[in-house]
């Protein structure tokens, strides 16, 4: 029979920085995932450069039931505590914008950097392993596994959420949440696509599909992203689209202002006086691509001269293009979504020590718990925060 101080099931971002930093205190540390390969969503993060962490990480850029949870984690455990490591490796990194932090090179760096960690530390990594049952032991617990049986004193449960299937993502934290008597709060798709089916919008989006807008504000419930935007042939991406996806709930209508930059109403207005008869087309050509233009002056507008449009309908195309107003039909789901929203309600959770209060020597940390980051770096933030603060009471 195998036995540890402690068993971590989920080889990904927060179960290794929890291996590596146990094992680094002197515990004894097995670590199991189902998987072929460790940290497989940080290889393809990033578009393959793994943004690894924000320089402007913050309580305010996460998602929670409870808000104030993340406060604890984050504060032990800093974007320049991760930064610090990366330069300890010499990994060589660079910040691409808004304190996004990306690899020179590949993602595979920040993982080489993770397991080597691991390695020096004695983590006993297990690959190809399942786990069928756990069980509570008067102390410590018990668990099936492919390898045989597991006893152990902590457990921590790092299985993140069910975003990405393909790359091994399962709801088997879920489970054992509920097993020990946790309250799931409703998961689903965040940092996700929108898709559209709308006949005339889904007709724009398919013309438009790998057109980007530079600089668009996108609004739902109050919140506010400014950012890229990407037409796809099922609908909206980028950014901005991302970003605004984890405030977005069925039914509810998005607020898009394409040209944010500007004051559009100023814009029209001294075109036409200025260029009277320049076509409306040829004018939307010099602040979106040409065929963006044309589609939008021939199918919202009517484009005709500029000297021929009165007060009124310029004023209805600045509004159109400045507060474009669309109810998505869904999203792409966890096929593509990034994160998982919801998940175990972290009032049932320390935030001190990210140890169960229904179930002691239990623990959560990463995606598995209601915490989500923005697009930016975030969530990794959050798996290493939280992570290293359980890895300090496992």
């Amino acid at each position: 029979m195998l036995a540890a101080n402690v068993v971590i099931i989920g080889a990904g971002a927060a179960g290794l920085m929890c291996a590596l930093t146990a094992a680094g205190r002197g515990r004894s540390v097995l670590l199991l995932d189902h998987a072929n390969k460790a940290g497989k969503k940080i290889l393809m993060s990033g578009g393959g450069r793994c943004n690894f962490t924000n320089m402007y990480c913050e309580p305010a850029n996460f998602l929670s039931g409870n808000p104030h949870f993340c406060k604890s984690a984050l504060a032990r455990y800093s974007q320049w505590d991760f930064i610090g490591l990366v330069a300890k490796h010499g990994v060589p990194y660079h910040e691409k914008k808004l304190g996004q932090l990306f690899c020179d090179n590949k993602s595979s760096d920040i993982l080489q950097m993770l397991l080597a960690e691991c390695a020096e530390a004695g983590v006993d990594l297990r690959l190809d392993t399942s786990v069928k049952t756990i069980s509570k032991q008067e102390s410590g617990y018990s668990l099936e596994t492919t390898l045989g049986p597991v006893q152990c004193q902590s457990l921590v449960i790092a299985t993140g959420g069910l975003s990405i299937p393909t790359l091994g993502a399962t709801g088997f934290g879920y489970q054992v949440a509920r097993q020990f008597g946790h309250e799931l709060l409703p998961t689903r798709a965040g940092l996700v696509p929108f898709t559209i089916t709308d006949p005339q919008l889904k007709t724009l989006c398919t013309e438009l599909s790998g057109t980007s807008v530079e600089d668009c504000m996108v609004s739902c419930n109050g919140t506010s992203f400014r950012e890229n935007i990407l037409f796809t042939h099922r609908g909206l991406s980028g950014p901005a689209i991302l970003q605004i996806s984890s405030y977005w709930q069925p039914g509810d209508s998005i607020a898009i202002d394409l040209l944010p930059h500007i004051d559009l109403s100023q814009w029209l207005a001294t075109q036409q006086l200025e260029r009277p008869n320049s076509e409306l087309k040829t004018l939307l050509a010099e602040l979106f691509t040409k065929k963006m233009a044309a589609l939008l002056a021939d199918s919202w507008f009517a484009s005709k001269p500029m000297k021929q449009y009165t007060p009124g309908e310029l004023k209805t195309i600045a509004e159109a293009l400045s507060n474009w107003q669309l109810v998505p039909s869904g999203t792409e789901g966890y096929r593509t979504a990034e994160v998982t929203l919801g998940g175990v309600d972290t009032r049932e959770v320390s935030s001190k020590t990210l140890e169960s209060l229904k179930s002691p020597g239990l623990y959560f940390i990463g995606e598995v718990l209601d915490v989500t980051g923005h697009l930016g770096g975030f969530n990794f933030q959050w798996a290493w925060a939280s992570g290293y603060a359980a890895a300090q009471y496992v």
